[in-house]
């Protein structure tokens, strides 16, 4: 089993200290910072599982809570959040510094991790991996949340299913083919916003997260991070 490392870090001087959870697998080489889902936390199932198939790619992750997940609060305002990724992603150098540095999250956590690059480069940080990034609201489709991707001059990875209920498709890649040569859409078959699938239908027998972990392997190759 994979080992893990429990870390803290301070989030924000006023909201303090929070935890994360460093996973390396043997042989890694970069290592992702990941936030997680508005109303999840790092030790959610689908945080856990990303985690679980990197590390077969070997890749580390460095998963965080937000203050107002770690405390049990409401949740945060979106400048708390950011200031969190920035410290987040600090923390995750200090504690693995020979790694290459990946950014994302898993939907909120992709968001707010996507707004930290637009407002100011993430430092250290050479590309973003996005798992189901929110692009609206369920039942609202709209690209108003993808304004600020324009502003990101670094390799982007989305990893979306094909029945997100937040991204549908034909708006995210509108969004995706406008941001040129910089983000990279990979559909993920049947899946939807927390990749449950038909299986029925599905045309891969591949484990989702699998084929998550594996894209985001040769998306690294491929671009040279």
């Amino acid at each position: 089993m994979m080992q893990e490392q429990l870390v803290k870090f301070v989030a924000t001087p006023d909201k303090g200290e929070v935890s994360a959870i460093l996973m390396r697998p043997e042989g890694a080489m970069h290592l992702l910072v990941l936030g997680h889902g508005a109303s999840t936390s790092m030790r959610h199932a689908t945080m856990q599982r990303i985690a679980e198939v990197l590390a077969e790619q070997r890749i580390a992750t460095f998963r965080y809570n937000f203050p107002y997940s770690e405390n049990g609060t409401a949740r945060n305002s979106n400048a708390t959040c950011v200031e969190a990724i920035r410290n987040a992603v600090k923390a995750a150098h200090e504690t693995a510094p020979d790694l290459t540095l990946l950014a994302g999250g898993h939907s909120f956590g992709g968001r707010m991790t996507t707004t930290a690059q637009s407002e100011k480069p993430l430092e250290e940080v050479k590309g973003l991996v996005l798992f189901s990034f929110p692009l609206h609201l369920a039942g609202r489709p709209d690209v108003k949340r993808a304004e600020h991707l324009a502003k990101i001059d670094i390799p982007m990875l989305f990893l979306s299913g094909s029945r997100d209920e937040l991204a549908a498709i034909d708006l995210l890649k509108q969004t995706i083919e406008g941001l040129r040569k910089l983000a990279t859409l990979h559909l993920l078959d049947t899946a939807n916003h927390s990749y449950k699938i038909l299986k029925k239908t599905r045309a891969s027998t591949e484990d989702v997260f699998v084929e998550m972990a594996r894209s985001c392997r040769e998306w690294i190759n491929e671009k040279g991070l």
